[in-house]
């Protein structure tokens, strides 16, 4: 009897090879692009230097998926925040995405 599982989950399908110039643009582009450029270019020099060691090319792909993603819900995040209402049993998006920082 194998312990092998029927099916195997697909893999997400790779960024496109310029996707990461495309966020910077739409990142310089954003209303937090001071606090956002300086954090993307963080996480995609470590991503890069890990995928240097590795030979790998998941970690950058990692870095534009978190950040197409919180670039994809930032405007809901703030018309939620602008509305007033009570958040309290919310999850941070930065813990859901990984901090920006």
């Amino acid at each position: 009897m194998s312990a092998q599982p029927d099916h195997v989950p697909a893999l997400p399908q790779p960024p496109a090879p310029a996707a990461a110039a495309q966020l910077l643009i739409r990142i310089r582009s954003h209303r937090r692009a001071a606090q956002w450029e300086p954090a993307f270019e963080r996480d995609w020099a470590k991503a890069l230097e890990d995928s240097r060691t590795s030979y790998m090319l998941t970690p950058l792909h990692e870095v534009v998926r978190t950040w197409q993603m919180r670039l994809d819900t930032a405007p809901a995040v703030e018309a939620f925040t602008a509305s007033g209402l009570d958040d309290e049993d919310g999850v941070d998006l930065d813990e859901m995405l990984g901090a920006c920082e």
